[in-house]
Formats: C-alpha cells, sequence, structure tokens
C-alpha cells in the first residue's frame, strides 16, 4: 500500500503545474491532500476523480481557503468531515476515509494544522486547534484498542518536530512552527497519545525537508523545514518499508511525501 500526502497550496494550482500527471504514473492507493482553496462547484470532473482515483473532501466556508481530501482507488464505507470543532470544521481542515482492507479495518486522515506565522491572532487560532485536536486523536487511540482499526494521518502539520526538522532552527526558536509549547504538543502526540511518526522509523537523515519558504532563493539552498507527516497507529506503522520525498518537479510551496506500507489493501 502507497500513500502520498501533499498539500497543494491551491488545487488548481497545483493541477496546471502537472500534479495529477504525475500522480498517474505514482501506482499509489492514495492520496492526501490539503490546502485546496477550493470549493465542489470549483472541481472538474479532473479534479475531483482524476483517473482511477475518487476525491473524498471537506471544504471551507471560506472561498478560497483551505480545505482538505483524500483521494483513493477503493470505495470508503464512510467518509466522515471534520473533528467536531464548528472553528476548524468549518475551515474544511479534517476529513477520514473509512476503508475495510484485506489487512482489516483502516483509516485514512487527511489534516491541514493552522500556521501562525501570519500574527498573534492566527498563532492564538493554532493553540486552540492543538487543544481541540487533542483528545480526538486519543480517542482515535481509543477507537483503535477497542476495534483493531488502525489509523494514518497524513497531513501539513506546521511544526517541525526537532532540530534536525528544519535548517535554521537556532533563529527560528521564538517562530511559529517551531515554538516550544507546539513541539512539546508533538511530542506528547508520540510519547504518550501513541501515534509513530512513520517517516522518522525509516529516515534519521538531516535536511530532509518537505516545505521551502518562497522567499530568499530557500528551494535552491534547501533552507527547509518538515512540516508534512504521515502518522500512524503502531502495527500499520509497522509495516512501513520505503518513504520519499519527491523534489524533481514544483507542484506547490511543499513536496509529495510518499510512505509504503506492507499493509495489504
Amino acid at each position: 500500500m502507497k500513500i502520498i500526502s501533499l498539500n497543494l497550496n491551491g488545487i488548481r494550482s497545483a493541477a496546471q503545474k502537472g500534479c495529477f500527471e504525475w500522480l498517474a504514473a505514482q501506482k499509489c492507493d492514495a492520496l492526501c491532500v490539503q490546502e485546496l482553496k477550493a470549493q465542489a462547484a470549483d472541481l472538474t470532473p479532473a479534479l475531483a476523480t482524476p483517473g482511477k482515483f475518487t476525491g473524498h473532501f471537506a471544504y471551507a466556508l471560506k472561498k478560497g481557503y483551505s480545505g482538505t481530501g483524500v483521494y483513493a482507488k477503493a470505495t470508503p464505507v464512510k467518509v466522515l468531515q471534520g473533528f467536531g470543532t464548528p472553528e476548524f470544521d468549518d475551515e474544511g481542515r479534517l476529513v477520514r476515509a473509512d476503508f475495510d482492507s484485506k489487512d482489516g479495518p483502516l483509516s485514512i486522515i487527511s489534516v491541514y494544522q493552522p500556521s501562525g506565522s501570519s500574527g498573534p491572532e492566527r498563532q492564538e487560532s493554532k493553540f486552540r486547534f492543538l487543544a481541540a485536536y487533542l483528545p480526538f486523536l486519543q480517542g482515535l487511540i481509543a477507537e483503535h484498542r477497542k476495534t483493531g482499526r488502525e489509523f494514518i494521518i497524513c497531513g501539513d502539520f506546521n511544526i517541525a518536530h526537532h532540530e534536525i526538522d528544519l535548517k535554521n532552527w537556532k533563529s527560528n526558536q521564538k517562530n511559529s512552527g517551531f515554538l516550544p509549547e507546539e513541539r512539546a504538543w508533538l511530542t506528547k502526540v508520540f510519547d504518550e497519545v501513541g501515534f509513530v511518526d512513520v517517516f522518522r522509523t525509516l529516515d534519521q537523515r538531516p535536511e530532509q525537508y518537505t516545505w521551502w519558504s518562497n522567499r530568499g532563493a530557500a528551494w535552491d539552498k534547501n533552507v527547509g523545514w518538515r512540516l508534512d507527516y504521515q502518522i500512524a497507529t503502531s502495527k500499520v506503522a509497522a509495516t512501513a518499508k520505503n518513504v520519499a520525498i519527491y523534489k524533481e518537479q514544483r507542484f506547490s510551496d511543499h513536496a509529495p511525501l510518499t510512505i509504503e506500507y506492507g499493509w495489504k489493501w
């Protein structure tokens, strides 16, 4: 099973840059996308159901803003939007698709966690999101333990976890995305709640980034941040066997994060 996660920074923009032609060649089973910046009426059939994929989306009420999606070849038994917090559900920040796979029940979630980089007001919104989202993640672990359902959560977390996860960590310790409170929250998700940072189980190398600012030739100099994750419950996480960050083409200011799992679809 191969899953890709990508913040599109606008689905129509990414499509114009060849994203869906690239997707068709990947032989993946699911693609999780974030920051659609579109509503249902904006999606042509080529964007909503590209090739063998069907998209399942959560749209923001505000036009041209946020939004998430899960594209899959398999048909989900259920699709859920949001996590029960109106402030963020209205921004289309999460969509969950449930599947009956050969190896057992599996849910794939696409999430777009808020950025706080535009100012104090957005940072406060980000903190509210983290506070509301943590009990949701705890609930998923409880569901996992009760039913055996595995979860893979893909998305733009807008947090670099450790110093290895961004180029200029020393100068960013007081900036959104690398604040001590944000990093501690992510540590709690892994060490206490029980999710696994799948990428880091297979690749401990430095300079493995998924986002680059559009300023100052950051892409050319690889001055980046690892903001995109696939986190998973333990059983499916343990089957992960290959990870890759694709940088040969640019569809967005983020790069696609691909992980192959031994889980049978």
